[in-house]
């Protein structure tokens, strides 16, 4: 097995684990405000990647943590976290998620720019079809954006820089380690948005279980993603963030009961085709 596909079965893992989260936090947000919900998930996620460290004998936030490439991605992981939870509680969901689909674009356009990789005209032609899959599949109209759509623009551009850096981050440093990171700064932004809004309250029972849930597949796909990023290469694995939109589509119908159209069909299709020609064509493609 190849790195490059290691990194897109990374990649995809990490996609289902995150559609699955987006499901866990929706319905616990019902319950209690947002801020809080992401607040309990990222402390659940500190204690599990602090675990992890220290089993494998690291300390879970060694000195390499305050380099500049990790300060760098502390920022752009809090940026993208708090900028993107206001984005869903403030705008269409519809409209945050296209601007955010976005990332990939952006990531191998730095990975071609920071790191020197290659990302000749028929890959770039695949990735930007893709993105018309995307656009097929959300249809934003001009209805839909505001003002309000740069904090999901802002969002896009802070979780395209912790990649980037995530990629940039010293070896020695572990994904256990970097998950601590990660979720320290989903704490910090859960008590940002807490210490604006307000509103905190006790989490019922079946509340505790939703964000129990939302934290498990949390995790899980953080630790995918991190590893995706850091396996195959940047402009190969980023394209298959896209798979995110259709594992999203399967929940909607097998949880709301949703019922995709023909151009949601169509759009889906053109994603997946577009990220299989990359893989596949890896080594052709220049």
């Amino acid at each position: 097995m190849t790195d490059n596909l290691r990194g897109s079965l990374y990649m995809t893992a990490a996609m289902v684990g995150f559609a699955l989260e987006d499901a866990f936090l929706k319905a616990a947000s019902r319950q209690v405000p947002v801020g809080e919900a992401i607040l309990i998930i990222g402390l659940v996620g500190i204690a599990v990647f602090a675990g992890l460290a220290l089993r494998a004998g690291q300390p879970p936030i060694p000195a390499a943590m305050f380099s500049r490439t990790m300060a760098l991605r502390s920022g752009f992981e809090i940026t993208g976290r708090l900028f993107y939870a206001l984005a869903i509680a403030l705008t269409p969901i519809s409209v945050a998620s296209a601007i955010l689909q976005a990332t990939p674009l952006v990531v191998v356009l730095g990975a071609a720019l920071i790191f020197g990789e290659r990302v000749g005209l028929k890959r770039w032609l695949l990735i930007l079809l893709g993105f018309a899959g995307v656009l097929i599949i959300l249809r934003p109209g001009l209805d839909g954006f505001s003002a309000l759509s740069l904090l999901a623009l802002v969002a896009m551009a802070g979780f395209a820089g912790r990649d980037l850096a995530t990629r940039a981050a010293p070896p020695a440093l572990s994904n256990a380690q970097l998950g601590v990171t990660g979720f320290v700064m989903l704490t910090l932004s859960g008590v940002i948005i807490l210490a604006v809004g307000g509103g905190a309250s006790l989490p019922a029972p079946q509340t505790l279980l939703l964000l129990a849930g939302a934290a498990t597949f949390g995790i899980s796909a953080y630790a995918a993603l991190t590893t995706a990023m850091r396996v195959g290469e940047v402009a190969v694995v980023t394209p298959f963030r896209y798979t995110r939109l259709l594992f999203a589509m399967v929940l909607g119908i097998a949880a709301f009961g949703e019922r995709p159209d023909a151009a949601t069909l169509l759009g889906s299709a053109i994603i997946v085709a577009c990220g299989v020609l990359i893989l596949t064509q890896n080594r052709r493609i220049s």
